[in-house]
C-alpha cells in the first residue's frame, strides 16, 4: 500500500487537533453510530480541561488506497522536546495559521525545525470563516516568516488551501465550495513524498525510537518509524544508546500500528512504517533499535537544554500525609526519573540529602503539568520557587532569553511596555498595529524577567491579552531584576482559622485562606499591604462579655479569598517560601515554620 508520513504543525489554538477530528471522520476511521468525544487526540485529563495538546500523538487513516500517518503535535514550547523528534520521522508538515492571528512565536519554532530538516511545508489557512480574518495578510506574513528562516527555493514555493476545521472544509480557493476536506487529502498524497526509506526493505531491520509510553499489560512501548528492512513479532533485536553501546537484548513481544485512534497488533512492520514496539526492559528515547548484525546507531535530534528548575521536596508540614497516598521521598524520586525517562525536555538530579530532588525543565507551564499529574495520583509535594539555569560561555556568564508576543488593546499597551522594559530587563524589539484598536509588541525579555509575570500581565490588561513566549538565545547577564515588592501575612498558630479574626486582619491586606481553613506556623496565610513580612494570628476569637451591645454582634462578612491555581503560586513565591502541594490543597509557606529559625536564616544570608 502507498504510504505517507506527515506531522501537523501550528502554534497553540490555531486548531490541530480539531482539524485531524475531521481529517479522521471524513475518512471513514470512525463508524457512523460511533461515539467519539470532541477533539478525540487530546485524550488525557489535563489536555481536556486547558484545551492543549501536551503530548504527540500518531494516527492513520486511508484515502483512495493510500495510507496517511499523521502526527499530531503539540504547540508550546514547553513540550518542544515533543516536536523535534517527531518531525524526523515524517517526509511531510501541514502548518496550520489562524487565519486572524497569522503566524505566532510557535508557529516560527517549528516551522524553522521543519525547514531545518528539509521539509517541504503544505499552508492551511485556518479559520477563514472568523469575521476578523485577513488570510491575505495572513499569508504574506507566512511568505516572510519563511524567508528570514532561509527556506530554500522549493520550500518557498508552497502549496496553500483555505479552510475552516471546525465546519470540516478545505479548498484551494478562498470562495471554492466549502463542502470537504478532499483537497487537503489530495494535496497530501501529491505533494508529500513517499518514505525514502521505503527502497530499504532489504537491509537489515533499524528503527529510531522517537517516543516511549507505558501500558499496564504490554508494558514499555516505544514508537517511531522503521528506517530500514522489516520486523516480525518476535523477533530478537538489540537496543543502542546514542553512543553505540548497547543497552539490552530483548525480544519482540507485539508490533502495533495506528489504525483510526486506536492501535491494532500486525504480524510484520516494513521500512516507512510508523509502528510501536513492547518487550523491551531498558530502551528509551533516542535509542536506536537495531538487527543483531548492526552496531551503529542511527544519528538522533539533539534536545534543546532545559532552561529552568525547580525543587520538588517531601511534604514536611504539620499537615503532611492527611491528604495523599505518596508521601515518601523514595516514591517521589521513583515517578521523577519514569517521567525523566518518556520526557527528555527534563532532567533530574538528586540534592545532598536525599529528601529533595531538582527537576530542570523547559518552562513553568511544563512543571506546571508534571506537579499537576503528580498530586493528582495522590502525591504529597513541597515546591521551590523556579530558577533561572545559567552557564558559562567564553568565561563570561551567560542567561537564557525568551522572545515574548503580545497582543494587546491599545490602552494597555503602555503599561505592559513599561514593565517589561523596565524592571524586567527587557528589549524592545517591534511594535505594531494588529488589527482595529489592537498592538503587536514583540520583545526580548530574560527568562529571569518573566517567572510569575503572567498573573500581573492578565491584571494590566484587564484579562483580554495574550502572552506567546519561546527560547530566542543565551545573553550575558543583565544584573538583578527585583522579586514581588509585598510581603506576606505568616500565621504564628496551628488551628483552625476563626471569622472574627480574618475580618479584622482585612485591614493588613489579601486573604489567601477563608474561615475554618487548617492553618499552622509558618504558614502564608495573605498578601500584606506592606513590604514587610507580618505575623498573625488568625486564630483569635471575640472575647465574650455578658454584656450585649446592640448591633455589634452581627455575623462578620468576610471579603473573598484569593484562590490560588498551582501555577500563580508557584510564580507568586519568593526564595524563602515553598508551594505545599497535595491531592486537596494548594498552600503557600515559609521554607523555615519557626519564627527565630528564618530571623537566623536571613542573618546569614544577608
Amino acid at each position: 500500500m502507498d504510504l505517507r508520513n506527515i506531522a501537523i504543525i501550528a502554534h497553540v489554538d490555531h486548531g490541530k487537533t480539531t482539524l485531524v477530528d475531521e481529517l479522521l471522520k471524513q475518512s471513514g476511521a470512525f463508524r457512523e453510530n460511533q461515539a467519539v468525544a470532541e477533539r478525540a487526540m487530546d485524550s488525557n485529563d489535563l489536555e481536556r480541561e486547558r484545551g492543549i495538546t501536551i503530548l504527540a500523538k500518531a494516527t492513520s487513516l486511508e484515502w483512495n488506497g493510500t495510507r496517511i500517518n499523521i502526527v499530531d503535535t503539540p504547540g508550546h514550547a514547553d513540550f518542544g522536546g515533543e516536536v523535534e523528534r517527531i518531525l524526523s520521522m515524517v517526509d511531510g508538515v501541514v502548518l496550520l495559521v489562524d487565519a486572524a492571528e497569522g503566524p505566532m512565536p510557535q508557529t516560527k519554532f517549528v516551522t524553522s525545525k521543519a525547514l531545518k530538516l528539509g521539509l517541504r511545508p503544505i499552508v492551511v489557512l485556518n479559520k477563514v470563516d472568523k469575521p476578523d480574518a485577513e488570510p491575505d495578510r495572513a499569508l504574506d506574513e507566512v511568505f516572510d516568516l519563511f524567508a528570514s528562516l532561509d527556506a530554500d527555493d522549493d520550500q518557498l514555493d508552497f502549496p496553500v488551501l483555505y479552510a475552516s476545521g471546525r465546519s470540516g472544509w478545505a479548498d484551494a480557493e478562498l470562495d471554492g465550495p466549502r463542502a470537504d476536506l478532499k483537497a487537503l487529502y489530495s494535496l497530501i498524497v501529491e505533494h508529500v513524498p513517499a518514505p525514502k526509506v521505503q527502497a530499504n526493505r532489504e537491509k537489515p531491520f533499524q528503527m529510531l525510537a522517537t517516543t516511549l509510553s507505558a501500558d499496564p499489560f504490554l508494558g514499555r512501548i516505544l514508537t517511531g518509524r522503521v528506517e530500514s528492512g522489516t520486523l516480525k513479532a518476535g523477533t530478537t533485536v538489540n537496543a543502542l544508546a546514542r553512543d553505540g553501546k548497547r543497552i539490552e537484548q530483548f525480544r519482540v513481544s507485539k508490533i502495533l500500528a495506528f489504525r483510526g485512534l486506536s492501535q491494532q497488533p500486525i504480524d510484520l512492520a516494513e521500512a516507512g512504517d510508523i509502528v510501536s514496539i513492547a518487550g523491551m526492559a531498558k530502551a528509551t528515547v533516542a535509542d536506536t533499535l537495531v538487527d543483531p548484525a548492526i552496531d551503529t546507531p542511527l544519528p538522533a535530534q539533539p534536545i534543546d537544554p532545559p532552561t529552568i528548575t525547580v525543587t520538588f521536596g517531601i511534604n514536611d508540614s504539620p499537615l503532611a500525609g492527611r491528604d495523599g497516598k505518596k508521601v515518601q521521598s523514595r516514591v517521589i524520586r521513583d515517578r521523577l526519573m519514569k517521567e525523566a525517562e518518556s520526557n527528555v525536555a527534563i532532567k533530574v538530579t538528586d540534592t545532598p540529602g536525599g529528601e529533595a530532588f531538582e527537576v530542570a525543565g523547559r518552562g513553568e507551564l511544563q512543571m506546571g503539568v508534571l506537579i499537576e499529574n503528580m498530586r493528582r495520583e495522590g502525591f504529597e509535594l513541597s515546591i521551590s520557587r523556579p530558577q533561572v539555569l545559567f552557564r558559562e560561555e567564553n568565561g563570561q556568564q551567560v542567561e537564557p532569553v525568551e522572545e515574548v508576543t503580545i497582543d494587546v488593546d491599545d490602552e494597555y499597551s503602555g503599561a505592559v511596555i513599561e514593565k517589561l522594559t523596565g524592571t524586567r530587563k527587557g528589549e524592545l524589539v517591534e511594535m505594531k498595529q494588529s488589527g482595529a484598536g489592537k498592538t503587536r509588541i514583540i520583545a526580548h525579555v530574560p527568562s529571569r524577567g518573566l517567572i510569575g509575570y503572567h498573573g500581573e500581565f492578565l491584571t494590566d490588561t484587564r484579562g483580554t491579552g495574550v502572552l506567546n513566549r519561546v527560547f530566542h538565545e543565551w545573553k550575558p547577564h543583565c544584573g538583578p531584576i527585583p522579586g514581588r515588592r509585598a510581603g506576606v501575612l505568616i500565621s504564628m498558630e496551628n488551628g483552625t482559622a476563626v471569622p472574627y479574626a480574618l475580618f479584622n486582619l482585612e485591614d493588613r491586606g489579601k486573604m489567601f485562606i477563608g474561615a475554618q481553613a487548617p492553618v499552622y506556623e509558618g504558614m502564608i496565610i495573605g498578601e500584606h499591604s506592606r513590604e514587610n513580612d507580618l505575623e498573625v494570628n488568625p486564630l483569635k476569637g471575640k472575647k465574650l462579655t455578658n454584656v450585649r451591645a446592640s448591633g455589634t454582634d452581627e455575623a462578620v462578612r468576610l471579603t473573598p479569598h484569593i484562590e490560588m491555581t498551582l501555577e500563580q503560586a508557584i510564580a507568586y513565591i519568593d526564595d524563602d517560601e515553598l508551594v505545599e502541594v497535595t491531592p486537596n490543597a494548594i498552600r503557600l509557606r515559609k521554607r523555615f515554620l519557626d519564627p527565630h529559625e528564618r530571623k537566623r536564616q536571613s542573618r546569614a544570608a544577608g
